[in-house]
């Protein structure tokens, strides 16, 4: 009990520091190593998210293999092996320290993990001070099955969000998400696929990471709880979702990853990603039958992007879409529905049939970018 309350209280010791300039900061950078010893040379209270996606310490005996005979390409490395549970603990309990040290008094902490991890990473989270704000269940709509058929097939994995305690200050883009999700509250269970087909980084036909994350995660993590030009810090950064997504969405991001293999594809990766540009950035501040599929699940995982341009059949009014999946036109901005339903001047207005994109010189409605996002989570 005695480290723990040392280390807690170190921690929250630290958080009282004066804001570090960004110019001292490796912004852009990923810093190569072990990560509790590179989050050490970032300055105190100097970061405004962390977003952790940490060994799960799966407890992987022997190769898995499919009812075929072949093998699955599962998560066998290194770094994701620890000798006991009280290992595994020590390595959560000095990654976190650090992390509460780095984090602004108003910034806040994602950590992901499965069964096997998550239940320690969150109580010593809680011993450390921090204060769990919401626990959210990203459910796969496409997980990998059970192939030997002796359990559930683990459709899920937990996401904990936690600020720097109980009264701490802390941000959520609360209208965002609404926009985001067909003007319906945020829930706490987010349907999302896998990251696969042409996301899912391949040399030479094998998977880079085995664990890559979809970035229509790290979307609707860094829109719900960051503002342009935040700092967003990822300690096990592998092969670069956090700093892909951050760049799309205007905000400023930090690695640290020990693999050279995935650092160097992290950089290639985010060098080719294109920042979106200042009116598409914009998302709502501040109408209701809400389809199967909300149109920020087709912004989120790229089917129609930020900045895109839609319009009536008729080339009447021209929107563009934005980050959460809301629709400017001038000064005017809503859901598909609101904004087709004020523009027209009518009780009512059913976006996915009135907006229409262009897509390789055919024009088609909205709903098929939806048709096509169903395919994929099917797959």
């Amino acid at each position: 009990m005695g480290v723990i309350e040392t280390t807690k209280n170190r921690a929250q010791a630290v958080v009282k520091a004066a804001a570090t300039p960004k110019e001292l900061l490796p912004l852009g950078q990923i810093i190569p190593g072990d990560c509790v010893e590179a989050m050490r040379s970032i300055p105190t209270a100097s970061v405004d998210l962390v977003f952790a996606d940490p060994p799960y310490n799966l407890q992987l005996g022997g190769d898995l293999a499919r009812p075929d005979g072949s093998h699955v390409d599962a998560v066998t490395d290194d770094w994701d092996k620890f000798d006991t549970f009280a290992a595994y603990d020590e390595f959560t309990r000095d990654w976190l320290t650090e992390a509460k040290r780095i984090l602004k008094p108003d910034g806040a902490l994602w950590v992901i993990g499965s069964y096997h991890n998550i239940f320690r990473v969150g109580a010593i989270l809680q011993d450390l001070g921090f204060w769990i704000l919401n626990d959210i269940v990203w459910r796969k709509s496409n997980p990998m099955p059970n192939f030997k058929g002796t359990r559930f097939t683990n459709a899920h994995e937990t996401l904990i969000w936690a600020s720097q305690g109980e009264k701490a200050k802390y941000h959520f883009n609360y209208r965002a998400m609404k926009t985001l999700n067909d003007e319906l509250q945020m829930r706490s269970d987010w349907v999302l696929p896998i990251c696969s087909g042409g996301e899912r980084l391949k040399e030479g036909g094998t998977k880079v990471h085995p664990t890559q994350k979809p970035e229509s995660l790290l979307y609707r993590v860094l829109l719900s709880t960051t503002e342009k030009g935040d700092v967003v810090l990822d300690p096990f950064f592998g092969t670069g979702t956090t700093g892909a997504v951050a760049k799309r969405l205007g905000r400023e991001w930090i690695g640290c990853e020990r693999e050279s293999v995935y650092r160097d594809a992290a950089l290639k990766r985010i060098e080719k990603e294109l920042p979106l540009d200042e009116s598409a950035l914009t998302t709502m501040q501040a109408g209701r039958a809400a389809p199967k599929v909300a149109f920020g699940a087709l912004v989120e995982g790229g089917f129609l992007k930020p900045g895109t341009e839609v319009f009536d059949k008729k080339r009447r009014w021209v929107a563009t879409v934005r980050a959460d999946g809301s629709l400017a036109h001038g000064k005017q901005a809503g859901s598909i529905h609101s904004l087709g339903k004020d523009l027209q001047g009518a009780p009512s207005c059913n976006g996915w049939t009135f907006w229409h994109y262009e897509n390789g010189g055919e024009i088609k409605p909205i709903d098929a970018a939806r048709q096509l996002y169903l395919l994929a989570v099917e797959d």
